[in-house]
């Protein structure tokens, strides 16, 4: 009965995430850096503090893979790791 009355409102109309949708790794092209990432947390009682590191090379994989959109490492939270060289590039 209470239906009846909200015909003439206005439906939600859903809006993306701020940052876009991104494609999952179907084809696991960054399997490798995403188990070592997890691997770390595991290690560390789930600290991600810990292991800032491996989700950065993470992040990496996916974006030099176009698997999420290119951002600056400072706008991830990750402009005092910029400078360390990451093993992304030596792995593949």
């Amino acid at each position: 009965m209470s239906t009846a009355m909200n015909f003439g409102t206005k439906s939600f109309q859903p809006r993306p995430p701020d940052k876009g949708s991104f494609p999952l790794d179907h084809f696991g092209e960054c399997k490798r850096f995403k188990e070592k990432f997890m691997k770390c947390l595991y290690d560390n009682n789930f600290e991600n503090a810990s292991c800032r590191n491996e989700s950065k090379e993470y992040l990496e994989c996916r974006m030099e893979r176009q698997l999420m959109a290119q951002e600056p490492l400072e706008k991830l939270g990750f402009g005092d790791l910029k400078d360390r060289k990451t093993e992304s590039k030596s792995e593949f």
